[in-house]
């Protein structure tokens, strides 16, 4: 940690692994739902469950691209941010609004459109406050010593994140209108601006773990970005199939969501190749699997898979099933749950100046996490190709479909209890790391502040960017 103000980045962390936690404790209500245990179904319907594990899904990963961009851009416009104080407001108010919304689902208090349930008072609130994040950011950016690719990637991501966010808060008596729109948020978010602050995080942490030169990493970020473009927007179409839309997407959506895959295969060979050319002397393995294994499992997630069920002749089949679900939570998972806690292993230890990343406990956390949600996707997939015979081709009622692959869900449940572990694993690290201390800050032997490097294990990289040996660690 170069600058004080980055400690601001772990409070984002903390509400951040809270919601996660909230989330899994919602996943597993629903997974006992579709067994038939259905103890909480008067006080937690499934519905009810259902929205709120998906919207605490969207909170928590914002809340951790936020903590991430409160410690990325200080390093990379080489000065503190403008305000500290507004940024702990925005975190207040961010949780605030969280908490509320939650709340408000158990009482249907909510707008019923899937995936943007949040009551429409409640949306002017985050707009104010995404708003206020930009402005903490942006501010930050423009008045720096330098504006690099990667920060203004990060920024653009954001920013087209907070302007998107307004498409679904217009309202249509249509029902067609409002889906059209309604996909702008959610799919241009997930599969299109998203992916530029998945890219951005990306390139921070290759150049951070890796030490390779900043000028290579970047020049894979104008790939990514131009794939993300060109696939992501009209890439759309895929969700306009069968809303009563023009025919033409279903041309449209095929061509450009089976493009879609390139730009997380560029991210999958973008971190390979920069892992491959660097030093791999960096002391934090654990940043570095997660770092990596995000880009590659981003690649199948949402990649292969959702390409595997996207095309108009196959989701015709698979649309609404939980083929859409396996593709969904692997894909999630890899393109940014796994980003995030990559971000999170690689902060902690220079918030607090604890070097925890040497513990067994969190390479146990990757793989435990990683095993059981790669179980988890398989599950949805064997119970969705069986949902799709038996109820598109076979003609079978839905809710008897349901009891016939419920046994799946027994099986989920045993993974998921397996990818819980490791969540917990990694959240007690968290915790274990302890509270942030100034001593984390970058110094030299003497004790004065670092001001012409940026310390990275043993590559020390100067305010041109480039990385030089130097014969001793700084730390």
């Amino acid at each position: 940690m170069k600058y004080k103000s980055q400690k601001v980045a772990y409070w984002f962390f903390a509400l951040c692994m809270l919601l996660f936690s909230l989330q899994i404790v919602y996943g597993f209500i629903m997974g006992f739902d579709r067994i038939g245990i259905q103890g909480l179904h008067e006080i937690i319907p499934f519905n009810v469950a259902r929205a709120v594990h998906t919207n605490l899904l969207v909170v928590w990963l914002l809340t951790g691209f936020m903590g991430a961009a409160y410690y990325i851009i200080p390093e990379e416009a080489q000065r503190e941010l403008i305000s500290v104080k507004w940024a702990y407001v925005q975190l207040i108010s961010l949780a605030i609004v969280g908490v509320v919304t939650i709340i408000g689902f158990h009482f249907n208090h909510w707008e019923g459109r899937k995936f943007l349930e949040i009551p429409r008072e409640l949306d002017y609130l985050v707009v104010v406050n995404v708003l206020l994040f930009l402005f903490i950011i942006l501010g930050t950016l423009f008045k720096g010593k330098r504006q690099t690719t990667t920060a203004l990637v990060l920024s653009m991501g954001l920013f087209f994140a907070a302007l998107l966010y307004i498409p679904g808060m217009i309202w249509f008596d249509s029902q067609v209108m409002d889906s059209f729109f309604r996909w702008w948020v959610v799919h241009l978010w997930v599969e299109g601006v998203w992916e530029l602050i998945m890219g951005g995080i990306l390139s921070f942490l290759l150049i951070k773990l890796t030490g390779v030169d900043r000028e290579v990493i970047e020049k894979w970020l104008y790939v990514i970005v131009g794939l993300t473009f060109l696939s992501g927007v009209l890439g759309t179409g895929h969700h306009y199939y069968y809303i009563g839309v023009n025919k033409i997407w279903l041309i449209v959506g095929g061509i450009f969501s089976a493009l879609e895959p390139l730009a997380f295969l560029a991210m999958a060979l973008f971190a390979v190749n920069m892992y491959r050319k660097g030093e791999k002397s960096h002391p934090n393995k654990i940043a570095l699997f997660w770092t990596i294994g995000s880009a590659i499992v981003s690649f199948v997630g949402a990649g292969l898979l959702g390409f595997a069920h996207t095309l108009p002749q196959t989701n015709l089949y698979t649309h609404g099933t939980l083929v859409t679900a396996m593709h969904a939570h692997y894909a999630f998972w890899g393109a940014y749950a796994m980003i995030v806690l990559a971000m999170i292993s690689y902060a902690l230890p220079n918030l607090t100046g604890r070097k925890r990343y040497e513990s067994s406990q969190g390479m146990m956390a990757f793989w435990l996490s990683n095993i059981g949600i790669l179980g988890m996707t398989v599950a949805f997939g064997v119970a969705g190709v069986a949902q799709v015979y038996m109820e598109r081709k076979m003609k079978m009622d839905f809710m008897v479909v349901q009891s016939e692959i419920s046994i799946h869900f027994v099986v989920l449940l045993i993974c998921a209890t397996m990818f819980t572990i490791g969540i917990g694993l990694f959240i007690f690290d968290f915790i274990k790391y302890g509270r942030l201390t100034d001593e984390a800050l970058d110094t030299d032997n003497q004790g004065h502040r670092v001001d012409g490097y940026k310390i990275d294990g043993h590559v020390i990289e100067n305010l041109t960017g480039t990385s030089e040996k130097k014969g001793k660690t700084v730390i």
